[in-house]
């Protein structure tokens, strides 16, 4: 995709990943960036950062109304839509312990807000002659999240998703990326739970394989979009333990129960 003179819409842009995005998709050569996020001083402080460029919105991607709302809002001000990151997201620890609305509300962020998006900007796109979707995942949509079974299963779906608008769209002119990054650098490193813009979590597991800079990630986002590459990854080794996944999934699941005990240990030492 040519970024030139492109314009972009970014969920999550209050921080991290979503702020970085937008930042470098400036100096990539987009003619606008939408910054969109659910904390609103987040979104002005990022737009305000780009400068003229940038405009900024207040978006609860769990509310569909609302990106449709948002969309037709971009298209009547600019005429288009030619990139859409689904970038938004949120940590929340633990598994069965949690309420099914717990689990159904990081559904919604981490899946329904990226089909919510392809149903609102696909339409215009291929009316258009083609557009962008990149959908930011985690490495925990290709391995797993120990700590966290939501955040797994929906990290997973959001992986199924974006392969299945890539099959289906991608000879109407619809280019799809997927980001799957291990622990990067945001504003909520560390903390658990909590609805909060940033994408990634600092989970003792993401971190093993050390934390990368949102600007880093970012940059690896763009030369995906440039070069139409599906699979987006940042931390290169998730690419080796997916194909231990693939090669040997028994011997995979018996390793990844392995590491969840070290990675106990470690925290309970005795």
């Amino acid at each position: 995709m040519d970024i030139n003179e492109a314009v972009a819409v970014v969920t999550g842009a209050g921080s991290g990943i979503g702020r970085a995005l937008a930042c470098r998709l400036v100096v990539a050569g987009a003619r606008v960036v939408v910054c969109t996020d659910i904390d609103a001083d987040a979104a002005r402080a990022t737009a305000n950062l780009i400068g003229s460029k940038a405009s900024a919105e207040v978006l609860d991607v769990a509310d569909q109304a609302a990106i449709e709302n948002l969309v037709q809002r971009v298209e009547s001000a600019y005429g288009r839509i030619d990139l859409f990151v689904s970038n938004a997201g949120y940590a929340r620890g633990g598994g069965l312990n949690l309420d099914t609305d717990q689990w159904r509300d990081m559904m919604e962020v981490h899946l329904w807000a990226h089909l919510n998006a392809a149903r609102a900007v696909i339409p215009g796109m291929i009316a258009r002659g083609g557009g962008y979707l990149l959908n930011t995942a985690s490495a925990a949509g290709l391995l797993t999240q120990l700590d966290s079974g939501p955040y797994a299963v929906s990290k997973h779906a959001a992986v199924a998703l974006a392969e299945w608008l890539a099959i289906n769209y991608g000879d109407q002119g619809i280019g799809v990326s997927v980001l799957c990054p291990q622990a990067v650098r945001t504003n909520i490193l560390g903390k658990p739970s909590g609805r909060l813009s940033s994408q990634k979590s600092n989970s003792n597991q993401a971190a093993q394989d050390g934390i990368l800079s949102p600007e880093a990630v970012a940059d690896d986002c763009i030369n995906a979009i440039i070069a139409e590459q599906f699979l987006v990854l940042p931390h290169k080794i998730v690419a080796k333990y997916f194909a231990n996944k693939a090669n040997d999934y028994e011997r995979w699941l018996n390793g990844m129960r392995r590491f969840r005990d070290r990675l106990r240990q470690k925290r309970n030492p005795s």
